[in-house]
């Protein structure tokens, strides 16, 4: 049995040496064996910060460009309104009779114009203003989008990146503690079941090294099509992730939710573009002035009453004036309908803030769940599992404790690191998205006006020299802009 302990102590010096390299993972890496390529295929070279991630995402997303778009185009559309119909020009000719081939005709050139009454047009262009600063709001909505989904993907690269990086220090360890493990079995001074079990560690950790790998260039794919260039060759990120880490109250998050989010702001703006709808409507209504004019030249004779040569006709000149009458439609529907998108665009923003109560409630459900892990790791967890391992490896070594109980302890020690910056990974991205307002979806197409057909566009759509109200009521117009678009 003496015999037996003396052999064993070389043994468990070196198994000791090389598990000790943990607190040395370069210096292990430069001594180990060269049995495989390296193992960290995370580059070591140039590094990348969040705000140049954020500065080349914002310059290659094309959401953002086309939520841009809208905004001349609702200017377009806020200019066009404001214009008065075009005149119609032509000729005529009077007097003009088969059946009396000598009757001298008269030749006019005449124009008519439609003149709006009722402030339409001012009305009208009240409309469109709103719907440009609806799509400046939504264009910044937009580029919050585009910002929270990028950050969330950029934790979610350096947390992989972090994974590699540990499973690496893991897989370096494992894999000099089986070489040495096997050059004292080759010599006679290591049991066969201690090999075999640094033999299985070693395949097991070099397997989770691959599979945190992969998860890694899967995540750096999708930022790397997110910055426009999904080729890109994956560069090592540099940032904090136990930054930002903090309580938050439910209640302030709320108010600022209610009080800044542009959500809110785009509710505000559907109403008032809603009451500016309904005052159009009721504009609707009043008669819109049609004037004629009419100038020439007449050639018959006229009878003077004298002996001298009758003069000719000469220049001619009539005018009209008229306007519609609004006996059969004042626009009755148009107004009803104006007046339930005003009572549909007030209950919205009841309908938001219990969204916004439920979404702010959920989103602070997961940061202190996220929290707490991170507190409890930092604090509990993670110092426990270091003594543990600390006072395995020194029993390992005097002989008191097996191989495999240190293999757990080390194993679960990296495994409980790996659970806390998964846990510190979900914490940033919970907090980017309530810093963030909330809003998702960083490469859906953007909420624009070009969602509505051409005719329900307003005057865009309506045909050249002709007035919107007589082609298009009050009711198809607010349907292109309806709430739903916020």
């Amino acid at each position: 049995m003496t015999k037996n302990k003396n052999h064993l102590i070389p043994v468990c010096a070196l198994l000791a040496l090389s598990l000790g390299l943990l607190a040395k993972p370069a210096q292990a890496q430069r001594d180990s064996p060269s049995l495989r390529p390296p193992l960290n295929q995370v580059p070591s070279g140039s590094v990348m910060t969040l705000s140049q991630v954020e500065q080349l995402a914002v310059q290659s997303n094309p959401t953002l460009a086309q939520a841009e778009s809208s905004i001349p185009a609702a200017e377009g559309r806020r200019r066009q309104a404001g214009l008065l119909p075009n005149p119609v020009v032509g000729g005529e000719v009077q007097n003009f009779a088969f059946r009396n081939l000598g009757i001298s005709p008269a030749y006019l050139g005449f124009g008519v114009q439609t003149i709006p009454l009722g402030g339409k047009l001012s009305k009208m262009r009240k409309i469109y203003t709103v719907e440009v600063s609806q799509a400046e709001l939504e264009a910044s909505m937009q580029r919050q989008r585009v910002l929270n989904n990028i950050r969330n993907v950029f934790y979610n690269v350096l947390g992989a990146q972090q994974v590699v990086d540990l499973q690496t220090e893991l897989a370096v360890i494992a894999r000099d503690a089986t070489t040495t493990t096997s050059e004292l079995f080759n010599v006679g001074q290591a049991d066969k079941p201690d090999y075999l079990e640094s033999k299985i560690e070693k395949e097991q950790v070099e397997h989770e090294l691959v599979s945190a790998q992969n998860s890694y260039l899967q995540s750096w794919r999708a930022l790397a099509t997110l910055l426009g260039n999904p080729q890109m060759t994956p560069v090592r990120l540099q940032g904090n992730l136990e930054e930002r880490i903090g309580k938050l109250d439910e209640e302030q998050l709320y108010r600022r939710m209610l009080e800044e989010s542009p959500q809110m702001k785009a509710t505000q703006l559907q109403i008032r573009r809603a009451q500016a709808v309904l005052i159009r409507a009721k504009a609707e209504p009043y008669p819109d002035l049609y004037v004629r004019g009419s100038l020439g030249y007449g050639t018959a004779f006229l009878d003077s009453g004298s002996d001298a040569p009758p003069p000719r006709t000469g220049v001619v000149a009539n005018g009209q004036v008229g306007m519609t009458l609004p006996i059969f439609n004042r626009n009755p529907g148009g107004i009803a309908s104006a007046r339930a998108e005003v009572l549909f665009a007030e209950r919205e923003v009841d309908r938001l803030r219990m969204t916004l109560r439920m979404q702010v409630a959920a989103v602070i459900r997961e940061y202190n769940t996220a929290l707490d892990a991170i507190t409890r790791y930092r604090d509990v967890i993670l110092p426990s599992a270091d003594e543990a391992y600390k006072l395995q490896k020194t029993k390992f070594e005097q002989m008191s404790a097996s191989y495999p109980q240190m293999l757990i302890a080390q194993r679960t020690r990296f495994q409980l690191r790996q659970k806390y910056i998964n846990a510190l990974v979900s914490l940033q991205q919970e907090a980017t998205q309530v810093e963030g307002f909330l809003l998702s979806g960083g490469l859906d197409v953007p909420r624009t006006q070009f969602d509505a057909p051409m005719e329900h566009r307003g005057m865009p759509g309506l045909p050249a020299g002709r007035y919107a109200s007589e082609d298009a009521d009050i009711s198809s117009l607010d349907e292109a802009h309806n709430v739903d678009h916020y």
